[in-house]
């Protein structure tokens, strides 16, 4: 298990779109994938789940990565949430 903090830089947050490109990176790996925000824990590969923490830019959220791909998972969606997921 890996885990690694991330501040979200969107000036929206993880808004729907936001929240549909960070689960279909988090898809494309096998790991359990979820993060933890203030307020609880949301699982990495369920847009609802995403868009239920209400992460605002700012904000900082923690990766947490378990499984056999857990390393690569992490360094995945910590890039893509530092490159503004797509946006």
């Amino acid at each position: 298990m890996v885990s690694r903090k991330v501040k979200i830089t969107n000036p929206t947050g993880l808004h729907l779109r936001a929240a549909g490109n960070l689960c279909k990176e988090a898809m494309l790996h096998k790991s359990m994938i979820t993060f933890k925000y203030v307020g609880g824990t949301a699982n990495a590969k369920s847009v609802l789940s995403v868009l239920g923490a209400c992460v605002r830019c700012g904000d900082e959220i923690e990766f947490t990565c378990d499984g056999e791909d857990e390393n690569e998972a992490l360094e995945a969606l910590v890039t893509a949430v530092e490159n503004g997921l797509g946006e």
